[in-house]
């Protein structure tokens, strides 16, 4: 018979055999739902059995490198996934015509009249500010609401008059809300009502100021161009006059204003690294250094001198500026300040493109939060259509798809392709813009540029634009008959940043030049060419605009 130890010693070989380990401490697969187990099943390991040592006996017996409970328990724990969660943006339009054309000037021209006669007519009545009406509902204010979007084109003047927000009405209001950049619900809220009770005098303003902008352009549109509209916060991949694609971005805080520019695509860089601005070195990094010296090493910045030498961060003097005068620069990677994905375009401003491992931003209505440069949303879409026609990585023949663009990036290396033909791009500051099919579109003021009277206001939100103080005693407003273009700018900013991704030290933009207002003729002032030696103030193009660095 077997004596009681034994039978103990040869059960506890057995619980701890890697056959009877593993189905006792396997865990459950990561895609399959956990199963309800009753408690009084559940497998139960002994705290004291499994902290006792092992007899020598038993050690003969269990094999060499047999995991205890303790590094089981950290192979059973979840890993930290790599993966990025799925990215949410804001809703754009799915409108197919660009939002600047060959045509926009014309078109903007003639909308600006148009509106002059409306504002001459005495416009529209204002909605109650806090006016909510759902489908279907009624409302004493709906008559005013009808008159309105009849007048400006969104609802046919035959339309029966009621006071419900029935379907017709429904169907007009969402097409008000599209051409406000407004989410397209068709129902009657407190953003719609803003937009609604901008007077008719400010939209015509709008619309001749941003005509103005355009004065002096010499963009080359080209069968495949790229826009960005500024106050839209929106990037459009326009292919033979059709949107191919419209993308939401993130452009710069008033105080940080993305400059308006006419460049061409010469590059898309993949896994890029960035070289910190002077400007964010003298006001980010010395004073992250000071308080946290380790900054620099988590963030992955390298300290470059001379040669490009790598210099240690405690040789450097942080209670001074000195650090300024060396290059910093982060190493590629998923944290990248500018993503995985940079889309250069050389340009005077030196502003550009890119990813960003910040992307909550995209799922707001309102993205004015840059230092200058714009983020865009699923920029590697946008990066494999300029790609289009370009040899893959694989030589001639191969194409640059979703899969050769992320197998690069997998990669972590630096990768430089440029483009076979360079493709135009331009950022502009259009608040107001006409389309060939008749339609006027607007956005909000965000950087305070349509009128000289208007301060600098806060990011807005749409609707909430126009002078915000009361006129000085002696001045008058000028009227809408003499729209002049603004004689308050922002500055350009320097370092090109952009959430903290900036552009490369050595290519700071100019300080910024005051605009002269020229002479008004038929409601549209023409901007007076500065000196070829001036540089372009943001939301203006002069007929002698610097012309854009091309690479």
């Amino acid at each position: 018979m077997l004596s009681r130890h034994t039978l103990f010693v040869t059960a506890l070989c057995a619980s701890l055999s890697p056959l009877g380990l593993a189905a006792r401490a396997e865990p459950a697969p990561v895609d399959a739902a956990p199963k309800a187990t009753p408690k009084a099943d559940a497998p139960r390991i002994d705290p004291q059995a499994a902290a006792a040592p092992a007899t020598p006996a038993i050690q003969a017996i269990v094999p060499a490198g047999t995991p205890n409970a303790e590094t089981l328990a950290k192979e059973a724990a979840p890993k930290k996934s790599r993966e990025l969660p799925p990215l949410v943006v804001a809703r754009v339009s799915s409108d197919p015509v660009p939002t600047l054309s060959p045509a926009t000037f014309l078109d903007t021209l003639k909308m600006a009249d148009r509106y002059q006669a409306l504002a001459d007519a005495g416009g529209w009545a204002s909605l109650p500010p806090g006016l909510v009406v759902k489908p279907g509902a009624r409302d004493p204010a709906i008559p005013a609401l009808r008159k309105h979007l009849a007048l400006v084109g969104d609802l046919a003047a035959d339309t029966p008059v009621s006071d419900a927000l029935d379907a017709p009405l429904v169907v007009a209001l969402k097409s008000f809300q599209a051409r406000h950049g407004l989410p397209e619900t068709g129902f009657l809220g407190r953003q719609t009502v803003a937009a609604l009770n901008v007077p008719a005098a400010t939209r015509q303003r709008q619309l001749a100021a941003s005509a103005a902008r355009q004065i002096g352009s010499n963009f080359a549109y080209g069968d495949r161009y790229v826009v960005v509209n500024i106050p839209s916060a929106t990037v459009e991949a326009v292919d033979h006059g059709v949107v191919v694609r419209r993308y939401v971005a993130v452009v710069g805080k008033p105080d940080k204003a993305t400059p308006r520019i006419e460049a061409r695509i010469t590059d898309v860089n993949l896994n890029p690294t960035w070289t910190l601005p002077v400007s964010i070195i003298k006001k980010e990094i010395i004073p992250k250094m000071r308080k946290d010296p380790g900054y620099l090493a988590r963030e992955r910045i390298r300290i470059l001198g001379p040669g490009g030498t790598q210099v240690d961060p405690t040789a450097i003097d942080w209670s001074s500026e000195k650090a300024a005068n060396y290059t910093l620069r982060q190493d590629s990677g998923l944290d990248n300040s500018l993503g995985q994905v940079r889309i250069d375009m050389p340009n005077k401003q030196a502003v550009y493109m890119h990813d960003t491992p910040s992307k909550s931003l995209f799922a707001r209505e309102v993205r004015f939060h840059s230092h200058g440069c714009v983020r865009v949303a699923q920029v590697k879409e946008l990066a494999g259509w300029l790609l289009e026609g370009t040899p893959g990585p694989n030589g001639a023949g191969s194409t640059w798809g979703p899969i050769e663009i992320e197998t690069s990036i997998a990669t972590n290396e630096r990768l430089d392709i440029k483009l076979p033909k360079q493709i135009p791009v331009t950022f502009v500051y259009l608040t107001g813009y006409a389309t060939p099919d008749g339609r006027a579109h607007f956005r909000d003021d965000i950087y305070g540029i349509d009128s000289p009277i208007a301060p600098m206001p806060e990011v807005a939100t749409t609707g909430a634009i126009g002078p915000k103080a009361a006129v000085p005693p002696g001045k008058t407003l000028p009227t809408t008959q003499k729209t002049v273009l603004p004689q308050k700018t922002v500055p350009l900013e320097k370092t090109g940043a952009s959430g903290g991704a900036a552009s490369r030290s050595d290519a700071a933009g100019p300080a910024p030049a005051k605009p002269r207002a020229g002479k008004v003729e038929a409601g549209l002032a023409a901007p007076a060419a500065p000196p070829s030696d001036v540089p372009v103030p943001p939301g203006l193009i002069p007929i002698r605009a610097a012309r854009p660095v091309m690479n």
